[in-house]
């Protein structure tokens, strides 16, 4: 599928979706926004409460809302989201045409669908003469014979509201029947008509209302009629993401102020998080969301920015350490990892760190196809030579300058070795590092680390800020590897004779960390 990179991806292209995406495109944001074309307002002629714009049409609303994010950037395409995952660093955002985009963030605003009753006649008028918000529609049918029809407790909420607009009101509460006696009480001394037999249905024509029948056959004259419908969240498509929910009608998505959900990378605006929330509440809230999802984008430009300047510093340090001598290492293969290997069937194997390919070149020779990498740029090139003065073509042995902190062949290898990763930096990534090798580990293959487990023999102490690996049963902890997936088969230190400076005979000891993928 085509993959498309993008700063977010806006899910719903309502009030609160727009207003988010426009303060991204403003913020000069590569923003997508997905409308599936159905905002929960889109059945009614006029929206009120919305200062500035009060009587306008709520699609007359969108459509200058797509007009003006556009002015900054921010494209708008018609479709649904069907699937998002995780990528780490980023989301993968899956569309019902088959296309994949990539996004550092995500805002979702994909509303909620309103769960009517099931009364003949309610559905063709909803949003005309059968009216969900008082404070939306109350003005407008003001001292009018106006019904409740009571399903739930937000309904009894909705019809003591309602009151305030006229004195002319019915209770249908069939659904709440019986009432307690205080709650009786309450409804009487207000004048609310009580009608406890179940509504049925509605009669008028398509857009007016005449009276609702209810199961007596009696018929009850109104001019409109309120409701307030169950929210209904369709939010499968970020399932796989397990975000919170909060405690209310509809399980809403859980947010903090800033629309911030329990994923790092996910925000959500509107109905999604409030479900009875009127346009202006909304806006307020993708408005918020859309500048809390920039600020978190610049501390993470930032963040990066760091480490591509460390990772450049560390790099140069490692080039101009090898660039500074005519050889760093001896060319030899390390004994501990030889012995590791050696009882192995040789297949396909990856060497991060390679240096100037001591290890690489010796793998090769005994059966295995290597791919090794190094930061250094003269160190690889060594060990190509190195390489082919051995009688090695690309076949056996291939050298690649690359970050492992970035760029890691894709693999699957029978074989990983690390050996003495290190950095004089103490922000080095090692272990993330090394839990990117291991996902390079064909099953049935091999993850071996050989780190230094103490200072050589001739050193009593190592000098301050020289690099520090962990022993072997530490760095197991660390990389935490899944049990049902990785066997450990050696997690132990070894010592092998070597040389100090002066040509005295020494030990190295060094930590050996094997495992084994399922």
């Amino acid at each position: 599928m085509e993959l498309h990179e993008w700063d977010v991806v806006v899910i719903g292209g309502g009030a609160a979706g727009l207003s988010a995406a426009q303060m991204l495109g403003r913020a000069r944001r590569r923003t997508l926004v997905v409308d599936g074309g159905s905002p929960r307002n889109r059945v009614a002629d006029h929206m009120h409460g919305v200062l500035g714009l009060d009587g306008t049409p709520p699609s007359d609303l969108l459509a200058r809302g797509r007009d003006e994010v556009r002015r900054y950037g921010v494209v708008v395409r018609s479709g649904a989201v069907v699937h998002v995952r995780d990528a780490t660093d980023a989301l993968r955002v899956t569309l019902d045409d088959g296309t994949e985009v990539r996004a550092r963030a995500m805002v979702v605003a994909s509303g909620v669908h309103d769960d009517l009753p099931d009364v003949s006649g309610l559905r063709e008028r909803w949003g005309r003469s059968i009216l969900h918000c008082p404070y939306c529609h109350g003005w407008e049918v003001a001292d009018r014979r106006l019904g409740v029809l009571v399903t739930s407790p937000a309904g009894m909420h909705q019809l003591e509201l309602v009151r305030q607009w006229s004195d002319d009101v019915t209770a249908f509460v069939a659904d709440v029947e019986p009432l307690d006696e205080a709650l009786a009480e309450r409804l009487a001394a207000r004048g609310f008509r009580i009608v406890a037999s179940a509504v049925t249905a509605l009669t008028g024509d398509d857009v007016t209302l005449a009276a609702v029948r209810t199961a007596d056959g009696t018929e009850h004259p109104l001019d409109a009629l309120f409701v307030a419908p169950g929210p209904r969240l369709d939010l499968a498509f970020v399932a796989e993401l397990d975000l919170a929910r909060a405690d209310l009608p509809g399980r809403p998505l859980a947010v903090d102020a800033l629309g911030a959900t329990s994923h790092p990378r996910v925000w959500a605006a509107g109905n999604v998080v409030q479900p009875f929330a009127n346009v202006p509440v909304s806006m307020g809230a993708g408005s918020m969301a859309g500048a809390a999802v920039n600020a978190a984008l610049v501390a993470e430009d930032a963040d990066r920015a760091v480490a591509h300047a460390r990772r450049t510093a560390r790099s140069e340090a490692w080039e101009a350490r090898y660039a500074d001598t005519e050889r760093t290492w001896s060319g030899r293969v390390n004994a501990t990892l030889a012995d590791v290997v050696a009882p192995l069937a040789p297949g396909s194997a990856l060497d991060v760190g390679c240096g100037e390919g001591g290890d690489a070149v010796w793998l090769a020779e005994h059966g295995w196809r290597v791919t090794a990498t190094d930061v250094s740029a003269t160190a690889v090139a060594r060990a190509s030579a190195a390489a082919r003065e051995r009688g090695l073509d690309a076949a056996r042995a291939v050298f690649v300058t690359a970050d492992a902190e970035l760029d890691l062949p894709d693999g699957p290898f029978d074989l990983v070795t690390a050996s003495f990763l290190h950095s004089w930096d103490p922000d080095f990534p090692r272990i993330d590092i090394l839990r990117a090798a291991a996902e390079r580990v064909a099953p049935g293959g091999h993850l071996l680390v050989v780190s230094h487990a103490a200072p050589p023999s001739w050193v009593d102490e190592l000098p301050e800020g020289a690099p520090r690996m962990p022993a072997p049963d530490v760095e197991l902890a660390l990389l935490a590897p899944d049990a049902a997936v990785w066997t450990p088969v050696l997690v132990e230190t070894r010592s092998r004779a070597a040389s100090d400076p002066d040509g005295h005979p020494g030990t190295h000891t060094d930590g050996v960390l094997l495992l084994q993928r399922r």
